[in-house]
């Protein structure tokens, strides 16, 4: 990975914001951890894995999905099963197209 380098202004509060560029470099979003360490005068940034969450996890999935059981679990009956008529126009739509999720995501990334 390229160097990046961004500058910042700290607050009276002694608060900044993490650049957009720092923050997708290192994966984090609303709600991740960061650590700064200090070292010989050199200040690094690195992200904070939870225990027990995946590195590079989104945070948001887990209560989410949580959002989702409830939901469903309180309301079982608007659960639906997709028409067969949906299902042949997604597949329609998706013919003759390949993901790679591993990927590198070309163009700007929004956290």
């Amino acid at each position: 990975m390229p160097a990046i380098e961004e500058v910042c202004t700290i607050t009276a509060k002694g608060q900044t914001t993490v650049p957009k560029a720092i923050r997708q470099a290192l994966g984090v979003g609303y709600g991740s951890r960061i650590a700064f360490r200090v070292e010989n005068g050199v200040v690094s940034v690195h992200a904070v894995v939870e225990p027990g969450a995946e590195p590079g996890a989104d945070p948001a999935l887990a209560p989410f999905l949580a959002l989702l059981e409830r939901d469903i679990a309180a309301q079982p009956n608007m659960l639906v099963p997709l028409t067969p008529e949906l299902v042949a126009r997604m597949t329609a739509a998706t013919e003759g197209v390949t993901v790679d999720p591993d990927a590198t995501i070309e163009g700007e990334v929004t956290l």
